[in-house]
């Protein structure tokens, strides 16, 4: 058994490999060992144990796994919290720290979405070098940024400082992309559809949570109160971190074993040359080169950053429509964005859904295909969302023009959040099983897509309702929705084909 060519090598060209001695025996240290006994003297791998190894993430404990699906989930709803949470405070913030009583309506919006321009740049360094380094620095690292990053949106006092900070804060979220990763390292195949749906359930209820909050905290304490309150939530997300997670990417920890052996591998040689600007140049484009050498990639990543803007789209119309449509006060209109799960059966409904059925199907539709599972068999349920966003897309828009009553625009809030995880949590368990040692990257991939998407795509909504109303105006969003929906079916059924064109994917 070798080691695989993974993610540590550079992907922009080839270069001789070194392999190296090493026996391993049950409690994973070294042990002595010749030709008779099975092990290759004359140069071969470093690998875990096949008979058992405490160092094999597979092999963890269910309990400490699942605690370690726990903190993600919680660092994850804190992300959300810190982001949503200043949606229905972006016009008091903007009035408060520029002196004006009319900020732009752009302003108020880019307040909230630089988030997204930083989230799209901060993946491009975090994914790969965790890859190089290991997921353990790069996630304790990124953390102690993201709470910098946030004391400097409290303590700003200008807008652009405050939007600095903002971007800066996106730049430092790594969970976005190493959770999925993470969840791939510890959980074989047929069991990563709970943990991811854990993971995705999180943000959900950061971004229902995070406005209510917000809203009864501004309106008694200020807004920089509520950004305190998310900085002491992440140190504490932090020192968590610090003290229970563990490395659980493959590599960097047959790395380590191989430094303690004394041994040279070919991934100490990768690791001399990333030292190197080749080095960083490699880690920087890794995950530009996995999304464009995959059209399965860049397709699905185009469908997946379409769908997600549409939440950020709601996000930034919902205060406004609550307030001059239903005449709603700010806390009152900052509890209706609870909706996402108090209010929101659908929603409850779809992560017992994906938690109980994502790896049911899987399997279930391996064994009719002689056993084996195919990545593609996690998107049925992404086809499902697909259809259904236009659908609740077109529901939100409408019934806002006709001033339905409110019981209405809550359900159909609830609707978008229901297709927004039908579609995403599929789509990010697929990425996680079809491109294996390269799933960080090619996670980046996806995040860089959306996050642009989820940045710019928002600043058409006010023009649109402007010019059209809120009726026509999601009626044009619903049309982009439904244009990207078959995507999923496509993949579903030549997706296994067209993996194969791609040496990233390729199965």
């Amino acid at each position: 058994m070798t080691v695989s060519r993974g993610e540590t090598q550079p992907l922009l060209g080839s270069r001789p490999t070194f392999s190296a001695v090493s026996a391993i025996n049950t409690a994973g240290g070294p042990r002595a060992t010749n030709e008779t006994d099975g092990r290759i003297v004359n140069g071969c791998v470093v690998d875990f144990d096949p008979n058992g190894d405490v160092d094999n993430p597979l092999e963890w404990p269910i309990a400490y796994k699942w605690g370690i699906v726990a903190l993600m989930a919680l660092m994850a709803f804190t992300v959300t919290f810190t982001c949503i949470s200043v949606v229905p405070l972006a016009a008091d913030i903007g009035r408060d720290l520029s002196g004006s009583e009319h900020p732009s309506k752009s302003a108020s919006v880019l307040l909230v979405t630089i988030w997204e321009l930083g989230e799209a740049a901060g993946p491009l360094l975090i994914a790969p070098l965790s890859e190089i380094f290991g997921r353990y620095p790069v996630t304790n690292g990124a953390n102690m940024l993201f709470v910098a990053a946030t004391v400097m949106a409290a303590t700003s006092q200008s807008v652009p400082v405050f939007v600095a900070a903002r971007a800066l804060t996106g730049l430092a979220v790594a969970s976005n992309v190493l959770n999925p990763a993470i969840v791939g390292d510890m959980f074989p195949t047929e069991q990563r559809g709970g943990a991811l749906s854990l993971v995705f359930l999180a943000p959900l209820i950061g971004g229902a949570l995070g406005p209510a909050i917000a809203s009864a905290v501004a309106e008694r304490a200020g807004w920089r109160r509520v950004i305190w309150m998310s900085a002491a939530l992440v140190s504490v997300c932090e020192v968590l971190f610090l003290t229970l997670f563990r490395e659980t990417y493959k590599v960097a920890i047959l790395r380590r074993r191989a430094k303690a052996l004394g041994v040279k591998t070919a991934l100490e040689g990768e690791v001399d040359e990333h030292k190197g600007l080749r080095g960083l140049r490699d880690a920087v484009l890794r995950p530009a080169i996995v999304l464009f050498g995959s059209g399965v990639l860049a397709a699905m990543s185009l469908f997946g950053s379409i769908c997600f803007s549409f939440y950020y789209i709601m996000s930034v119309t919902l205060s406004d429509i609550l307030r001059e449509v239903y005449h709603l006060s700010p806390v009152s209109a900052g509890l209706c964005f609870m909706s996402f799960i108090a209010k929101g059966f659908g929603s409850t409904f779809t992560v017992f859904v994906c938690n109980t059925y994502l790896d049911k199907i899987y399997i279930k539709m391996g064994r009719t295909n002689k056993g084996a599972g195919l990545p593609e068999y996690r998107l049925p349920l992404a086809i499902v969302g697909a259809f259904t966003m236009p659908l609740a897309t077109l529901a939100y828009g409408w019934i806002a023009e006709f001033q339905l009553p409110l019981p209405f625009m809550l359900l159909s809030i609830s609707l978008l959040g229901t297709t927004l995880m039908l579609s995403m949590i599929p789509l990010m368990s697929y990425v996680v099983d079809a491109f294996g040692l390269f799933s960080a990257s090619a996670m980046t991939g996806v995040i860089v897509m959306r996050c642009l998407a989820g940045t710019f795509l928002p600043l058409a909504t006010g023009p649109l309702v402007d010019s059209f109303g809120y009726g026509w105006g999601f009626t044009v969003f619903a049309a982009l929705a439904l244009c990207i929906a078959p995507i999923p079916i496509v993949i579903f059924r030549y997706g296994e084909k067209w993996r194969q064109y791609s040496k990233y994917s390729r199965a």
